[in-house]
This record gives C-alpha cells, sequence and structure tokens, in this order.
C-alpha cells in the first residue's frame, strides 16, 4: 500500500535526523495512513480508499459523496 492519502494528497516528507554527535543520516516520515471502506449511497456501493488521519476528518466535515465526488472530478478510480 502506498504512504499516500486520496482525500488530502498527503505523503511523505524527507528530512534528516541528528544524532548527538551531529552526524546526520537520512529519514523519512511517513503519514498515518490507513486503507477504509466507506459506503457511498450517491454510488449505491462501498468504497475502499487509502486515507490519512486528516483525511478521515475531512470526510466527517464534508462527507463521504462530496469527497468522493471530488475524487471522481480529479479523474482518480475508486
Amino acid at each position: 500500500m502506498s504512504a499516500i492519502c486520496q482525500v488530502t494528497g498527503r505523503k511523505p516528507s524527507f528530512g534528516k535526523s541528528v544524532s548527538h554527535s551531529h552526524r546526520r543520516t537520512n529519514r523519512r516520515w511517513s503519514p498515518n495512513v490507513q486503507r477504509r471502506r466507506f459506503y457511498a449511497p450517491s454510488l449505491g456501493r462501498s468504497v475502499t480508499l487509502n486515507v490519512s488521519a486528516k483525511g478521515l476528518k475531512v470526510i466527517d466535515r464534508d462527507g463521504i459523496d462530496a469527497v468522493v465526488a471530488r475524487l471522481i472530478a480529479r479523474g482518480e478510480k475508486i
């Protein structure tokens, strides 16, 4: 599963870990992406989305039908 949120577009960010001796090594911050199923009444079926925790809040705020309509308008396959 890719670590990209389908609702918000969040993806991993990259940076450096800095040790006590100030040695720098590469690291990555992954978003909290989870695979969730939602029932979309407008489509009459369930859809499975990879959503972050922030994406779940967006779905709670706007509703699943509005979010699905945005994804379809963007041309994303669901």
